[in-house]
C-alpha cells in the first residue's frame, strides 16, 4: 500500500496562539491530531505532550510487554492494546505533569490518532478531535465526540440539525487527556479500500464546516497539500473561532 499525507495548523482568526498539536510517524504509518485547552500555554503544553508520547511508546513497544504499564487486554489485537496503552500513558504523563508544575495545573487535551497497518485503519481517540472517511463520494465520521452535546443527542434522538447548531454547551467535552489518572479510550478498526482518505482534524475544523463542506474540498482539490489549506481557508472564512488543524491521509493499493 502507497500511503501519502498533508498537514496544516493554523491560529484560526481568534485566538492569539495554537494549542493544537499534529505529528506523524513516518515509519509505523501514525497519524496524531491533540487540541489542548488550559490556557496560559499550558494547551500547548498538553497536545504536544499527547501526540509525543503516543507516537514514542507505539513506535517502541514491541516485546511481550508492550503495553506496560497497563495489562493486556484480550479482547484487543495486539496493534490496538499497543495504540490504546499509548493513549492512556499520554494521559499519565500529562495529568503527572500538571500535578507536579502549579503553572500547569488544570491543563488538558484531546487526542485522536489513525494508524494504517496492513488492510485496516485503527482509530483510537478521547475528546471531540475527529477522523473522517472520505470514499467515492460519501464521508464517515469515524468517531464519536466525547462531549455534552453528543450525549445529549443520545438522549434526544429526534433532535433536529438547528438545535444542534444551537446547544448553549456544544464545545464542553466530557472525556479529556490529563484531567485523571486514568482515561478510557475509544478505539476502532476500519478496513481499507483503494483510494480512501482520512481526515483527522480538531474542532475548529468541524465546528466550522459541514461533513459535506469537508469532503466537497477533500475530493475536489488539487493535491493533499491544496486540499488542507483549502479546509483551513474555509474554516477561516467561516469564522476561524478557534485553533484550526487538518491532516488528510491518503491509502492507494
Amino acid at each position: 500500500m502507497r500511503i501519502r499525507y498533508a498537514a496544516k495548523t493554523d491560529v484560526g482568526m481568534k485566538r492569539t496562539h495554537n494549542e493544537d498539536y499534529f505529528a506523524l510517524i513516518e515509519d509505523e504509518q501514525l497519524f496524531i491530531v491533540a487540541d489542548g485547552m488550559g490556557g496560559h500555554a499550558c494547551g500547548e503544553v498538553a497536545s504536544k505532550l499527547a501526540a509525543d508520547v503516543v507516537g514514542e511508546f507505539y513506535a517502541h513497544s514491541r516485546d511481550a510487554d508492550a503495553t506496560w504499564p497497563y495489562r493486556y487486554d484480550h479482547n484487543l489485537s495486539y496493534v490496538e492494546n499497543r495504540l490504546v496503552a499509548g493513549v492512556r500513558l499520554s494521559n499519565l504523563r500529562i495529568y503527572q505533569k500538571s500535578q507536579s508544575e502549579p503553572n500547569l495545573r488544570g491543563m488538558g487535551t484531546t487526542v485522536v490518532s489513525c494508524l494504517i497497518n496492513g488492510d485496516h485503519a485503527y482509530v483510537a481517540h478521547v475528546g471531540d478531535s475527529r477522523v473522517y472517511r472520505v470514499r467515492k463520494g460519501e464521508i464517515k465520521q469515524l468517531t464519536r465526540d466525547h462531549s455534552l452535546l453528543e450525549d445529549y443527542k443520545d438522549a434526544r434522538p429526534d433532535m433536529t440539525e438547528e438545535e444542534a447548531r444551537n446547544f448553549p454547551h456544544k464545545n464542553v467535552i466530557t472525556r479529556a487527556l490529563g484531567m485523571r489518572e486514568n482515561v478510557v479510550v475509544d478505539i476502532n478498526k476500519w478496513e481499507i479500500q483503494d483510494g480512501d482518505r482520512f481526515v483527522l482534524c480538531s474542532d475548529g475544523l468541524s465546528g466550522m464546516l459541514t461533513d459535506e463542506e469537508i469532503q466537497g474540498i477533500v475530493e475536489g482539490a488539487s493535491d493533499l497539500e491544496a486540499g488542507v489549506s483549502e479546509l483551513i481557508d474555509a474554516a477561516n472564512a467561516a469564522g476561524g473561532t478557534d485553533n484550526i488543524t487538518a491532516m488528510v491521509v491518503e491509502c492507494r493499493y
